[in-house]
């Protein structure tokens, strides 16, 4: 894209400073929704956007935001910057370059459902973006953009920032409500839903950082407009975080529906030396692994168009993998990983990310039967719809696909069939 809508620092120097973002239009869709639109009319524009959650989940925004009712109060919003997916970095950016805008949105989304109190959750590693963002609050307050009686009328705002203690689990949003009021993070059991019982058991809308800065220019600008960008299903435009076997890693913002050869050729460069991509990742580390074949490649990446290679588009998150990657090892790696985060509250996710992790590192040894490959596949399967939370269901979907597409790779780790398979 020539001109960016949401890392439009790359296009104007020193936009993180309150007075240039005011002087490109800053706060203007902020005074629009509270001086001259009702709190449904902005949830409407929203909706007609088509804008939907960048946190991975792909929900419709102006749906969720409806879901409030006016019968409890008070209403929350929360900002879910805990950005601790393996491979995405682009919420960071945001909030250390183009702040004011989330920080826009944030305000815009809680004028919308009529909220007087507004957190941002963040993740116990970006404490220096968290000290950042209070002194943006700050300036906010003292330039009369957040407080009581906004633009004279009779709605006020406040904003808070929190920090997690660096906890993965505290990105799914029950969990993160949980560490937010206190409690040890940990996911809800659901119905009742955020929306209804969320924070503090009021309704609460909670949105990622990347959703909540598309709706300054969409307030702005208007749904049409929007609708300009992506896919008839998948409007806009997404920031895809490109790493592993690239040229360029890096955030590119592009409308939804790009395909993966654009990225990772076009933008990302290709892959060092020339080597051949084994496989994708499209949503990090909770991702089907996809084969890189031609039509792979030319899928558009959007919400709908993934399911027919069996993914998801997530948080777009891309890891690129080339031939050089055994997938056995690729899937010890992130299993080690969900087996940390895992907060321990459900038995499937906790017993079997540690047998998942026992069994992977005996295989990558070479310590292990090809039986064992079949029992990773069976305690995987085992776990497959019985989580109490996403953790779980993300940490078999490299294993499951691994062994499913790529089984030569569990093959050259694995000892001699006779082996006797070890306890």
């Amino acid at each position: 894209m020539s001109q960016h809508i949401l890392l439009r620092h790359r296009d104007i120097p020193h936009l993180d400073r309150l007075e240039v973002y005011q002087q490109h239009g800053g706060f203007e869709a902020f005074r629009k929704a509270v001086t001259s639109l009702q709190p449904t009319e902005v949830i409407q524009v929203v909706k007609d956007s088509g804008l939907r959650g960048r946190g991975g989940a792909g929900f419709p925004t102006g749906l969720k935001w409806s879901f409030c009712p006016n019968t409890i109060w008070p209403h929350y919003v929360v900002a879910n910057a805990d950005e601790s997916e393996p491979g995405t970095f682009k919420d960071r950016e945001i909030m250390e370059s183009n702040p004011f805008q989330f920080l826009e949105g944030l305000m815009i989304a809680a004028f919308a459902i009529q909220a007087n109190t507004a957190y941002i959750y963040l993740r116990g590693e970006y404490w220096h973006i968290g000290k950042l963002l209070d002194q943006k609050i700050a300036e906010l307050e003292a330039a009369g953009l957040l407080g009581e009686g906004l633009f004279g009328t009779n709605y006020s705002l406040r904003l808070y920032t929190h920090m997690g203690a660096g906890a993965y689990i505290c990105g799914e949003e029950t969990a993160l409500l949980e560490s937010l009021e206190g409690k040890l993070g940990q996911p809800r059991l659901r119905p009742p839903f955020p929306a209804v019982a969320g924070l503090y058991a009021r309704p609460t809308v909670i949105n990622n950082v990347e959703t909540l800065a598309n709706v300054p220019p969409i307030i702005q600008n208007g749904a049409a407009w929007y609708r300009d960008f992506g896919t008839d299903k998948s409007p806009g435009v997404k920031i895809f975080s490109l790493s592993g076997h690239v040229n360029r890693p890096g955030n590119y913002e592009l409308p939804l529906g790009t395909t993966f050869r654009e990225l990772i050729y076009n933008y990302g460069g290709g892959i060092p030396e020339g080597r051949n991509i084994k496989a994708i990742m499209s949503a990090g580390a909770s991702s089907t692994l996809i084969m890189a074949d031609e039509r792979a490649l030319d899928t558009p990446m959007d919400y709908e168009s993934l399911v027919g290679l069996g993914a998801s588009l997530g948080s777009a998150s891309v890891i690129v993998l080339d031939e050089t990657v055994n997938m056995a090892w690729l899937a010890q790696k992130t299993t080690h990983f969900f087996k940390h985060e895992s907060c321990g509250k459900c038995t499937p996710c906790r017993e079997g990310t540690y047998w998942m992790t026992h069994i992977l590192d005996r295989i990558v040894a070479g310590k292990a039967a090809e039986a064992d490959v079949e029992l990773l596949q069976a305690v995987a399967g085992q776990m497959q719809g019985k989580c109490l939370c996403a953790l779980g269901e993300f940490s078999i979907l490299p294993v499951l696909s691994s062994i499913q597409k790529f089984r030569s790779d569990y093959l050259e780790k694995v000892a001699t069939p006779s082996l006797e398979v070890q306890s």
